[in-house]
Parts: structure tokens; C-alpha cells; sequence
């Protein structure tokens, strides 16, 4: 019975102690898991905001495609040699390759030109 009347007597401090090992619990999981975990999700958000039409994607389901048109929520692409279309939601793209823009290509004939007149 005396070691209850000490522990009430220190209560403050007690009381710290307590909670201190869930709250450094709390503290490492929100470093080792939820503050990664929330990056890795606005990364993918802005992946899939900025697709645009031409686009190769592969879907959450793994089938492969290229870009047709965007709409506000949905996706439609191409896949295949027999060019079948599929819609899809934005939600459902796992993955986005860029390809290369016409435009770098006349940059570069430029600069081809740049060296042919220097000679």
C-alpha cells in the first residue's frame, strides 16, 4: 500500500514517463512511415497531372499503352499493333515514360548547322 501513496505523491513526473515511450513511438513511425509514404503520393499525383497525349503509360494492371486524349478523370490510350482503345481513370496509371519532343529535334539541327558553318 505504501508504494501506491509514492507513486500518487510523484505524479508529474510518473505521468512523463508513462507517455514518453508512446509518443517517441509516434514520432518514428510518422519519420519511418507516414511522411515517406505522403512524398511518395504527391510525387505520383504530379506524375499523373502532368500526363499528357503521346505519353507511354502502364496501368496499376500492367498493360501498356500510349496516350490518346485526357479528359478531367479519365484516360484514353492505344495498346497493342491491333490498336485497341481503353479508358482508364487517372487514378490507374502507374507509370509514365516521356518521349522526345519534336521540338529538341530542330534545336539539334540547328546546332548541326552551327558546326557545319564554323568549319
Amino acid at each position: 500500500m505504501s508504494n501506491l501513496f509514492l507513486l500518487e505523491a510523484a505524479g508529474g513526473t510518473n505521468m512523463l514517463m508513462t507517455f514518453l515511450p508512446m509518443i517517441l513511438i509516434l514520432i518514428i513511425f510518422y519519420f519511418m512511415l507516414i511522411r515517406p509514404q505522403s512524398k511518395k503520393d504527391k510525387a505520383l499525383k504530379k506524375m499523373r497531372d502532368e500526363l499528357q497525349v503521346a505519353d507511354e503509360i502502364t496501368t496499376i494492371g500492367g498493360i501498356v499503352g500510349r496516350v490518346l486524349s485526357i479528359k478531367e478523370d479519365t484516360v484514353l490510350f492505344e495498346t497493342g499493333s491491333d490498336r485497341t482503345k481503353l479508358r482508364v481513370k487517372k487514378w490507374a496509371v502507374q507509370e509514365v515514360e516521356k518521349l522526345a519532343d519534336p521540338i529538341d529535334n530542330s534545336e539539334s539541327k540547328e546546332k548541326e548547322k552551327d558546326k557545319k558553318e564554323k568549319k
